[in-house]
């Protein structure tokens, strides 16, 4: 099996993440060597390569879409949506209120789903 190859994380988007959630209650990980961030380990949001991620409700993703045309679905490798998620177009990352509320929808959201069990150790 071919070994997937992702490009690396954009220092600057890792910058505006980070600083965005400071406030939030979440736990942040790396995963495939970018950050993303958990609640009640339901992620909602990450970097991947030069964007930034969120997770939203079906009521939001929408919402979304229809005030930033350049929202689309997230697709780590082709052909393959992460259902929930969608990358954030860059018109938002320098609007820090809008980028907040949009997180902290994400973050509600993820809040709201069960959390999930841990994994078993071997």
């Amino acid at each position: 099996m071919e070994k997937m190859k992702f490009g690396k994380p954009s220092p600057e988007m890792i910058k505006i993440l980070d600083s965005a959630l400071l406030s939030f209650t979440c736990d942040r990980r790396l995963m495939f060597g970018a950050p993303v961030f958990m609640i009640n380990r339901n992620m909602f949001a990450g970097v991947f390569e030069n964007s930034i991620f969120i997770r939203l409700s079906e009521k939001d993703r929408p919402d979304i879409q229809h005030k930033y045309p350049g929202a689309r679905p997230f697709e780590p490798v082709k052909g393959h949506v992460m259902k929930e998620y969608v990358v954030i177009p860059a018109e938002v990352y320098g609007e820090a209120k809008i980028l907040t509320d949009w997180l902290k929808r994400s973050h509600a959201y993820a809040a709201s789903l069960p959390p999930k069990a841990g994994k078993k150790k071997k």
